[in-house]
């Protein structure tokens, strides 16, 4: 059975699952916005194309041997993860928000190619969240052989529904895809081809399943206090990401850093956070700095992290008050960037935030 509404500009369809004699069991809303995972192969152009998500559901008659109540709510226009941006980041935010008390779980269906990024913003803009999360998707869509689809999304609400004395053994955002969950801002995607897809370089993997579904319950957030989910919809996407190289052009950098209503840059430096000592580019970054725009170091290798000062070709970096952004992602980086310029802090109390750990997106590092 269908019904069509709308909430606020975001129209949607649910999909419910026969729930006679299944009061008693844990309630998963999966929230499909697009992605492979619900795609089909449109032959007559020979690409693929997203289909309604009820279908999904029709291809996966094991969901009826969960034991969970499940239903389902889906972008009317289901969007291409290249589409994603934070517009639909506050609609997903939204859904959650608007039926946080009447579920137990939510499992978000989106695409891979941007799913970090997607993830790791959810994470910051979830305040005081104490239910679990999950991000999946697939490399190949529903409907093939060979999909890796069901896997993940089985398992995934499974997850959501796994529950210990009455609560939830993961109450944070997550990513799960091949037989592994992660904390959803540690994940970097390294495959288009490969089933495992995704990466946490610098956090071990919260969970792992094989015959058995296996917690590292030492690894999982526990929430404190009774605080009630605060949702930040206000996102700042006047960012930048600017990545190093060998031989990069001042006057490229001069230009990017002058953009129109920049607020914030991710500078992508090498190894752990080493910069050109070039002195004509360590003005740029200070003139930048000095009009109240936040430039932050990430490195750009896949594991291991910034350590200012370490070396010489990162002490000017440190001197001029470039913020650290530790073993963070660039995904993470950029989340926690539009979350915090989003909030309208003050400087000081920008960079204390930035250089801690929020959600659990870096480690303590000195």
């Amino acid at each position: 059975m269908f019904d069509t509404f709308t909430s606020q500009s975001i129209p949607i369809l649910f999909f419910y699952k026969n729930s006679d004699k299944m009061t008693r069991k844990r309630k998963i809303l999966l929230i499909y916005t697009g992605g492979t995972i619900g795609m089909v192969k449109d032959y007559k152009t020979n690409t693929l194309k997203a289909f309604d998500f009820s279908q999904i559901l029709d291809k996966i008659p094991e969901l009826n041997q969960l034991d969970c109540q499940i239903r389902s709510v889906s972008f009317e226009n289901p969007i291409d993860s290249s589409n994603m941006n934070t517009r639909y980041y506050v609609q997903i935010a939204e859904i959650i928000e608007n039926n946080y008390d009447d579920f137990d779980g939510f499992v978000v269906l989106t695409g891979s190619d941007t799913m970090s990024y997607t993830s790791s913003t959810i994470s910051f803009m979830l305040e005081h969240l104490k239910k679990p999360v999950i991000f999946t998707g697939s490399q190949l869509p529903i409907g093939y052989l060979r999909t890796d689809a069901k896997e993940n999304l089985i398992t995934s609400i499974e997850i959501a529904s796994a529950y210990k004395d009455d609560k939830p053994i993961v109450s944070e955002v997550c990513l799960y895809f091949e037989y592994k969950l992660y904390r959803a801002n540690r994940t970097t995607k390294l495959s288009a081809e490969q089933f495992e897809a995704f990466a946490s370089m610098n956090y071990p993997p919260l969970a792992e399943s094989g015959v058995h579904l296996n917690f590292h319950d030492d690894l999982l957030v526990s929430p404190t206090g009774n605080s009630q989910l605060i949702v930040r919809k206000n996102l700042c996407s006047d960012i930048v990401v600017l990545k190093l190289f060998p031989g990069i052009s001042l006057t490229f950098v001069s230009s990017v850093l002058n953009t129109k209503n920049l607020k914030g840059v991710i500078l992508e430096t090498y190894g752990a956070g080493n910069a050109p000592d070039d002195s004509r580019f360590i003005k740029l970054l200070k003139a930048t700095i000095e009009k109240g725009i936040h430039i932050v170091n990430v490195t750009q290798c896949a594991g291991g992290s910034v350590l200012l000062g370490h070396y010489e070709t990162s002490s000017q970096l440190k001197k001029i008050g470039i913020i650290d952004a530790k073993d963070m992602t660039t995904e993470s980086a950029v989340a926690k960037l539009m979350y915090l310029l989003g909030i309208g802090i003050q400087k000081e109390e920008f960079v204390m935030l930035y250089e801690q750990s929020l959600r659990g997106e870096m480690s303590n590092i000195k």
